[in-house]
């Protein structure tokens, strides 16, 4: 029997072990980043007031001055609106 090929075996089988796992941590980690680094579109956000109401992003209990907020990812303008808008109280 020939010990090479099975050390080697053994070798590429605890590679294997290894690197699956990290691998599939990070290709997790970047589907959750990308995904929250993008989710104006699911909240409709718009960089003005909305024209029905007239509701902007500064009158929002979730705006977090100067430019972001609790819910809507990146830079948010306090003119802004979107379906998450909730009255400050």
């Amino acid at each position: 029997m020939d010990r090479s090929s099975e050390k080697q075996s053994r070798k590429d089988a605890l590679r294997t072990l290894i690197v699956l796992p990290a691998l599939a941590g990070a290709l997790a980690l970047t589907s959750t980043v990308a995904d929250a680094a993008d989710n104006k579109a699911q909240f409709k956000y718009q960089g003005k007031p909305d024209a029905k109401t007239g509701h902007h992003c500064s009158q929002c209990q979730l705006f977090k001055p100067p430019h972001s907020c609790s819910l809507v990812t990146g830079t948010i303008s306090p003119n802004g609106w979107c379906t998450a808008w909730v009255k400050k109280s």
